[in-house]
């Protein structure tokens, strides 16, 4: 039996739904808060509630806004699909599609944003004044769609390949403590998840991808985690943000290629990056700049290659191959135990006759650098059908066979960066350091006698 704080938004008196979910859900809130006035009843006195969205579509025209704790708002299904490959699929194809759209209990953001407040496109706007701050605010298992991106002025072919609308999916202006965001699905936004000074944050078993960024951290925080999420931003957004965070794991990601970043740090300490996935276009797959110090990224994979689709070869983030997979200014990190898969064609490689660097010390001092295996070769992949996104990604992870070592530079150190420990990760001419400054010890080299 239901009760009297379990609310279904296909059965409140209030709007509707399927017209303007957002209506629904924040009368909703003002009937929780109505009735949820006395803060000490029985040891208790302001439970919160359940929203329920069923399976189907809603447009959302109103921003929902929430200042209560313990809601939890939840759905019947993430829904997820790619926008983006039936976007780049001639229409005379979408009458054989099985479907076109998103599913699940899935919300139409049809929002217009404005562009002195990005907090404007948010479907979902979070924040509370005064103490103690909001905690336990739930999002589980329904999709956020932006249905488009727009045209940015960039004189992209295809304005679907943007990344930009100037929509947010959850967006968490203030202080908060406690939150969770399991299991969701969130697709063609420009932002998928913004938070603002975050404590004990859960991020876990989303599926955010298509959106221009997918997790931002921003202001400070403490103590969060990102786990257990599939991934995958835009060519100008970056995947994973945190800025001046301590204590922040990231763990058993699967990351997408085409994000500006993997994870891009900014003033981070005490961190973890360990056991993802990460694929990329683009060099700066891990960066972490503006002094991060005493974090551990160890026991990932880092797949890094060449964009094989067709519609999306001219784009990039902007660096060269001279940036690195891993950028470093920091002090006392740790970057140990990690594979790194280089496959890429030399006629790909910027600038031109350059030898890819893979972890790149730029400033700071006291970095330990560990017993990280490179794999660095040509690709290997036969050309496939450019429409075909899914078959041509598969198809250029799968095959090695007919690749080709390439030249590379395994660690580089600059001048700036002293009493650095670079151990077993690259032999002596893959390594570029001041001697005199760092520890270095080399991989051996096979088949030479000493």
């Amino acid at each position: 039996m239901a009760g009297k704080n379990y609310y279904d938004v296909t059965e409140w008196p209030v709007g509707n739904p399927c017209e303007d979910i957002g209506e629904v859900i924040n009368s909703i809130i003002e009937d929780i808060k109505s009735r949820q006035t006395d803060s000490d009843v029985n040891d208790g006195g302001k439970p919160g509630a359940v929203i329920y969205i069923p399976s189907g579509d809603y447009h959302l025209a109103t921003q929902v806004v929430i200042d209560i704790s313990y809601l939890k708002i939840m759905g019947s299904g993430h829904g997820f699909t790619s926008s983006s490959i039936r976007f780049n699929v001639s229409e005379d194809e979408w009458p054989n599609l099985h479907e076109l759209w998103p599913g699940g209990s899935r919300i139409i953001v049809d929002l217009i944003p404005s562009e002195e407040d990005e907090s404007s496109g948010a479907a979902f706007y979070v924040k509370r004044e005064g103490s103690p701050r909001i905690s336990s605010v739930e999002f589980e298992n329904f999709c956020i769609d932006g249905l488009h991106f727009v045209d940015d002025g960039s004189g992209i072919v295809n304005q679907e390949n943007t990344y930009t609308n100037g929509k947010t999916g959850i967006y968490i202006a203030g202080e908060q403590d406690s939150f969770r965001i399991t299991g969701m699905g969130l697709v063609y936004l420009e932002h998928g998840v913004t938070v603002y000074h975050a404590d004990a944050l859960s991020i876990h078993d989303n599926f955010i991808a298509e959106c221009g960024s997918c997790i931002e951290l921003r202001g400070w925080g403490q103590a969060s985690k990102v786990t257990d999420n599939l991934l995958g931003a835009g060519y100008k957004g970056d995947t994973i943000y945190a800025q001046n965070f301590g204590g922040l794991l990231i763990a058993s990601n699967n990351v997408f290629p085409r994000g500006m970043s993997s994870v891009h740090f900014d003033s981070v300490a005490r961190s973890s990056v360990t056991g993802n996935r990460f694929h990329a276009f683009y060099p700066g797959m891990v960066v972490l700049e503006k002094n991060c110090s005493e974090n551990l990224i160890s026991s990932n994979h880092f797949y890094r290659s060449y964009e094989p689709w067709a519609p999306m070869k001219d784009r990039n983030n902007g660096l060269d191959d001279l940036y690195g997979l891993v950028y470093i200014c920091g002090d006392n990190n740790t970057v140990t135990a990690n594979h790194f898969s280089e496959i890429i064609d030399a006629e790909n490689i910027t600038p031109s006759g350059a030898s890819p660097v893979i972890i790149h010390i730029v400033s700071g001092e006291g970095n330990y650098i560990a017993v990280n295996h490179i794999v660095a070769a040509t690709e290997a992949a036969e050309p496939e059908d450019a429409e075909s996104c899914f078959a041509t990604q598969v198809e250029a992870m799968l095959s090695t066979g007919r690749s080709m070592s390439i030249d590379i530079i395994a660690v580089q150190i600059e001048k700036d960066s002293v009493q650095n420990i670079v151990l077993d990760t690259g032999r002596e001419d893959q390594v570029i350091l001041d001697r005199e400054n760092n520890a270095f010890r080399g991989l051996p080299v096979i088949g030479i006698e000493k």
